[in-house]
């Protein structure tokens, strides 16, 4: 199959179609389960306020042993670096070049034959306890794609986003985005559903898999800003060449790099999200899920 790099996508001869959805060879799917577990659990103890609360407990059982000296040392580490995450500008660093690597997407390069929006915006759980969609976050990603659905009429419009919990409660992303994209203008009949990856890496398989670009189609991908070079580089890898529509912006630019904040929950939110997606890059590329630690634009 042109532009498959079996690295990344064993799928071809693997893959089953079960009415209607695409589902993986159960090898291949134990693979993704490894992958998503580590994620989850390895993943989640090293994000910095995880990682920061688990510092400050190790350093107050510490305190109570012979070790107490070290522990109040790691005590005072913990506060500062808490600090510095909080208040700083270091949020804002991290951001930036994540944010900034792509640049907004340029209309005159021609009409897109489809337009592919992630997941991440809908709190499964709470939707599911209210029986209603809850957007916590990254609304943008919903969004624009109206706009582009109204501006490009003839483009195909794929959802993606099924469980990300470590424990799956049934609720799927995609059962409650979709009334939201038809609530703004988004007809049923042009959405293409994929309701069953779990991750950036499940989206682009599942999604390929599922619409099948023929070479020379033109694919818009829609995600947060920050989001961006992880999704682009997991799609590259997949074989399947889409463009960057970055929406969902955490900073207004250069100008914030080095602005300090009065508010805590603001600076942890910046930095949590910025560490989160380096230790993604990072780990993807590990894993040759991607060619490159920070991809960026294509060249022409």
């Amino acid at each position: 199959m042109p532009g498959l790099d079996r690295t990344i996508d064993p799928l071809p001869r693997r893959f089953l179609m079960t009415r209607g959805q695409v589902k993986p060879h159960p090898i291949t799917q134990a693979r993704f389960l490894l992958f998503f577990v580590l994620s989850k659990t390895l993943g989640a103890a090293v994000l910095p306020i995880n990682l920061l609360v688990e510092l400050g407990i190790i350093s107050v059982v510490l305190m109570a042993t012979r070790f107490a000296g070290l522990g109040r040392k790691l005590a005072a580490t913990t506060l500062v670096l808490l600090a510095l995450a909080a208040f700083s500008p270091l949020g804002n660093l991290l951001l930036y070049p994540l944010e900034s690597r792509f640049p907004p997407w340029d209309p005159a390069r021609g009409a897109p034959d489809g337009i592919i929006v992630l997941g991440g915006s809908v709190d499964t759980d709470l939707s599911a306890a209210h029986r209603t969609p809850v957007v916590t976050h990254g609304a943008d990603r919903l969004l624009a794609p109206a706009e582009l659905a109204r501006r490009y009429p003839n483009a195909r419009i794929v959802f993606t986003g099924g469980s990300a919990n470590l424990i799956s409660t049934g609720a799927r992303e995609a059962d409650y985005s979709v009334p939201i994209l038809e609530s703004i203008g988004i007809p049923r009949e042009r959405l293409i559903v994929e309701r069953d990856s779990r991750n950036t890496y499940e989206n682009a398989i599942f999604t390929k898999r599922l619409v099948a670009p023929k070479p020379g189609q033109r694919w818009l991908l829609v995600t947060s800003a920050y989001h961006m070079p992880r999704s682009i580089g997991i799609f590259r890898k997949a074989g399947f060449d889409v463009q960057a529509y970055p929406v969902d912006w955490r900073m207004g630019g250069r100008d914030d790099l080095f602005s300090f904040t009065n508010v805590s929950a603001d600076g942890l939110g910046r930095t949590e999200v910025a560490m989160r997606e380096w230790i993604g890059l990072v780990a993807y590329r590990l894993m040759g899920r991607t060619s490159e630690l920070l991809p960026g634009p294509a060249k022409d």
